[in-house]
């Protein structure tokens, strides 16, 4: 679907799990989230404690999700860890269409094919500061055994190694920090000329107007 002035922007968000992700955008809605919507995924996994559904995501079976991949629903989807996710199609177009600025939290094959099929996608990769601390975050859930936690950080690091494919890259160490300059992104895509024109377009009128 082609960018117009009057459309939102689509944002792809990634991260190894850990590093926060979740916890910034959950802020950033908090604190700046006029305009703005985080696309809820699909996803066949079980839900986590205190997750609810149709908010965190749309919880759903194996069998439900393979039809509506047969049917074209989703904009994206991808098998993680033993697990599928999708991205649905027609709910991402209509916040773009009702001009909301889209954030979809998903990995990097998500973001890839998001980008190949929508290429005025803005790009956000968030790294930990390091993998000591990727490690004591995912140890901190208390949701994990030891083998999962170890198998977290091998694929962080295939994970991590996708961040060059991105516009921007945040590291977040400081959490304030990091929610800042991602606010920071998203505050100057929306200074841009062609919305900029279309949302003070009564206002441009006005301080153009002739005296004669």
């Amino acid at each position: 679907m082609p960018e117009s002035a009057a459309s939102g922007t689509l944002y792809v968000i990634s991260a190894p799990s850990g590093a926060g992700k979740s916890s910034l955008l959950k802020a950033l809605l908090e604190t700046g989230g006029d305009g703005l919507a985080l696309s809820v995924s699909h996803t066949t996994r079980a839900p986590r404690p205190g997750e609810v559904d149709g908010v965190d995501y749309h919880f759903t079976d194996v069998e439900r999700f393979t039809a509506m991949v047969k049917a074209g629903e989703f904009l994206e989807h991808a098998q993680v860890f033993d697990n599928f996710y999708g991205t649905s199609r027609q709910a991402v177009q209509q916040q773009l269409a009702d001009g909301l600025d889209v954030i979809l939290e998903i990995d990097w094959q998500g973001a890839r094919a998001i980008r190949e099929r929508m290429p005025a996608t803005v790009s956000i990769f968030i790294l930990p500061p390091s993998r000591a601390e990727l490690e004591a975050r995912l140890t901190a859930r208390g949701q994990d055994d030891a083998g999962v936690i170890a198998r977290r950080m091998r694929d962080a690091v295939s994970e991590m190694s996708h961040y060059d494919e991105y516009d921007y890259l945040i590291i977040n160490d400081v959490f304030e920090v990091a929610r800042d300059r991602l606010a920071a992104i998203l505050q100057a895509r929306r200074q841009r000329l062609a919305p900029q024109q279309q949302r003070q377009a009564g206002l441009l009128a006005a301080l153009l107007v002739s005296d004669d």
